[in-house]
């Protein structure tokens, strides 16, 4: 018996549009990380990225469950002797669009591999993307099952 693995170029990439309207942020991003690494297919490898592109739209309508508008802080090192933080409501006034893709991007590998995975990722704050062309499927991603 041997092990399949798939090499660079050899599987083909779908696209897949979801719309983030009322879904909550952490089932939606983790959804959209498997589906990105391509953990949603049996010829997965990890070294090779089998991912799909996904298109996330209305991502302004996105929610948080309990108090985490609130509660949840972001920190960064700005290369002053302190840490800078926001909470998740002052974040998402300001770019509701990077709210969802930090948490995807943590979601994901630490390395180039996961670079590459992440540019895959395509958000918008409408209804409307640039992506047409490509045909992407209506993706049900982030539902509570």
């Amino acid at each position: 018996m041997k092990t399949y693995m798939a090499k660079t170029g050899e599987v083909e990439q779908k696209w897949w549009l979801v719309d983030a309207s009322d879904k909550i942020v952490g089932r939606l991003a983790s959804d959209i990380a498997v589906r990105l690494m391509g953990k949603h297919r049996p010829t997965y490898t990890p070294h090779v990225d089998t991912g799909d592109f996904v298109v996330v739209t209305n991502v302004d309508k996105i929610i948080f469950s309990g108090k985490k508008w609130d509660q949840k802080q972001y920190t960064w090192y700005t290369g002053y002797t302190r840490q800078r933080s926001e909470s998740a409501s002052t974040r998402f006034e300001k770019k509701p669009e990077a709210v969802l893709s930090e948490a995807v991007r943590r979601m994901l590998p630490k390395n180039k591999l996961g670079t590459k995975m992440l540019s895959k990722l395509k958000i918008y704050t409408g209804d409307q993307h640039p992506h047409q062309a490509q045909n992407p499927e209506p993706a049900d991603l982030g539902a509570k099952k």
